[in-house]
C-alpha cells in the first residue's frame, strides 16, 4: 500500500514538472479559472507551483553535472 503511494506520488511530481516545462517552452498552461471550486483551483495552483520549483531545481542540479551540456 505504501509503496504505492509512493509511486501515485512520484508520478504526481514528473507530471508537475512536466506541465512546468510546457509552460517555460511554449506559455501554455491549463486555464484554472475554469475550475469552479475555489479550494481545488488553489490546491491545484499550489501542485504547479510545486512543479516549477523541481523543474528549476532539476535545471540547476543538471547544470552542475558533468553529464550534461548546454547547446545554443
Amino acid at each position: 500500500m505504501l509503496g504505492k503511494l509512493v509511486h501515485i506520488g512520484f508520478d504526481a511530481l514528473i507530471l508537475s514538472a512536466f506541465l512546468a516545462g510546457v509552460k517555460r517552452n511554449t506559455g501554455l498552461s491549463p486555464a484554472l479559472h475554469l475550475v469552479p471550486n475555489k479550494d481545488l483551483r488553489q490546491l491545484l495552483k499550489s501542485y504547479l507551483e510545486f512543479g516549477e520549483y523541481i523543474f528549476d531545481f532539476s535545471v540547476v542540479i543538471f547544470g552542475r553535472s558533468g553529464y550534461f551540456e548546454r547547446r545554443h
